[in-house]
């Protein structure tokens, strides 16, 4: 029922709240929350052009792709552009059509304005989608190790673009409630993708592979539908559970590409490692913005709506990149909770004994002060 009506405040409030609003209740947030340093270095970067990746790191495209202007027709709105996006199966044009809707959008100043999201993305023919379960192994999958990791990767990336862009187009009709700055965010999140699954093309493609020649699943998308009807759980369960489980796995990967002999991916890896962090970060700083103006505690509302959703936290938990992004650890480490309560419970127990102390001495004093009374 609590959620329930987190949802209906969400969804049918229709009070006006500038992004300036948001900032003060964050940093002024009671909720243990310290924010990203570098969110506003990264709100305020230019356009990132680097989709290429070169001999040192990333580098413009020398030779362009072609910029697709005639495939958003008559769209004049940010979200008019993301619906476009999000209708393109082919995935290296929704990459490319990505970084041009965005960079369209920041350099004509268009407004947000509203659109339909398609009910899902459109997905290529390849790769096939089935479930977590039946992905094959490393040594079943054809694919060498590090282009089996690669292509994991570039899956993830090519996901993160639509989930970027449906949050941007499902919730356009709320923009008086969540502020401009909230699409703002999450439509550079989408540009930030798209180069991402840009680099994983171009090293799959030096590897002799290219993304479909495995199986994928379609985990990501089944959680992007379940929060489509609230907002706060699409920060949850996104940007603060699948996007930090990035944070989590990318060291890991980055090892195992270096221990394999593939330094060039490990490379990409760990910049793309490194970037998510302000993705996450994102999320928390929008979660904490919605829980505060709704009057809910940012923590047990988080709980609240992974086991509504049933949502599962997996370790192990890259608990630097966490916190420097934002997310307190008591959110997602049941651990945490435990040693905070048994802490807690140490320090009462502390607390009795030194009471009980100090009512054994001062009855002490009290019996002596009677013994010692002289009589009347």
């Amino acid at each position: 029922m609590k959620m329930q009506r987190v949802r209906i405040q969400v969804m049918q409030v229709c009070v006006s709240a500038p992004l300036s609003h948001f900032k003060r209740t964050f940093f002024t947030s009671s909720c243990k929350v310290t924010p990203w340093t570098g969110l506003q270095s990264w709100r305020e970067s230019p356009l990132n052009h680097d989709r290429t990746w070169g001999p040192r790191g990333p580098v413009p495209d020398p030779q362009p792709h072609p910029l697709f202007h005639t495939a958003f027709g008559e769209a004049r709105t940010l979200a008019d552009l993301a619906s476009i996006v999000l209708s393109t199966s082919d995935p290296v044009a929704k990459s490319q059509l990505s970084h041009l809707a965005y960079s369209t959008w920041r350099l004509h100043n268009l407004p947000l304005g509203t659109s339909q999201p398609p009910p899902k993305p459109a997905r290529p023919q390849i790769p096939k989608l089935v479930s977590p379960k039946e992905i094959p192994a490393p040594k079943d999958s054809g694919l060498p190790l590090n282009a089996y990791m690669l292509h994991n990767l570039a899956h993830v990336e090519l996901n993160a673009i639509d989930l970027a862009w449906d949050t941007v187009v499902r919730f356009s009709p709320y923009c008086d409630i969540l502020g401009e700055g909230f699409f703002a965010d999450f439509a550079r999140v989408a540009d930030d993708e798209s180069r991402h699954f840009a680099w994983c093309s171009q090293r799959l493609a030096e590897l002799g592979f290219k993304y479909g020649d495995m199986p994928a699943h379609n985990l990501l998308w089944r959680e992007c539908e379940k929060s489509s009807d609230n907002v706060a759980a699409r920060l949850a369960v996104i940007p603060l559970v699948q996007e930090a489980r990035g944070l989590d796995a990318g060291p890991r990967l980055v090892q195992k590409l270096v221990g394999f002999g593939d330094n060039r991916t490990s490379k990409i890896v760990a910049r793309i490692a490194d970037e998510e962090v302000a993705h996450v970060a994102v999320g928390v700083y929008w979660f904490v913005s919605v829980c505060e103006r709704l009057g809910c505690a940012p923590d047990s509302t988080f709980k609240d709506l992974l086991k509504e959703y049933n949502v599962e936290l997996k370790g192990p938990f890259n608990y630097k990149a966490r916190e420097e992004a934002g997310i307190p650890r008591d959110w997602y480490d049941a651990s945490t909770s435990d040693q905070d309560k048994n802490d807690e419970d140490g320090k009462k127990k502390k607390l009795s004994a030194v009471y009980e102390r100090l009512a054994s001495i001062i009855a002490m004093e009290s019996e002596n002060s009677s013994l010692n009374r002289p009589p009347e």
